[in-house]
């Protein structure tokens, strides 16, 4: 799988962290990782990783059956 962010799928960005860092890459850029701020090469890519999580890129969007049983573990009816 190519490792490139695209509207088509929104959740790329975190397959590529996976595989970027059993590699010993950081995830950001690609460089080596550096061991004082791993899995990332500097303080730079680790403050763009916690950006991203700040800002809902990582987030995983539901489906309506999610939805629905979240609704239902909250004792709401369904109409």
């Amino acid at each position: 799988m190519p490792c490139e962010l695209g509207a088509a799928a929104p959740a790329t960005h975190i397959w590529c962290m996976v595989e970027s860092t059993s590699r010993g890459k950081c995830p950001i850029c690609g460089k080596p990782a550096e061991q004082h701020v791993k899995p990332f090469c500097s303080r730079r890519c680790a403050d763009v990783d916690l950006h991203r999580w700040l800002t809902g890129s990582y987030a995983i969007a539901a489906t309506d059956d999610e939805e629905e049983d979240e609704r239902r573990d909250d004792g709401a009816t369904l109409d």
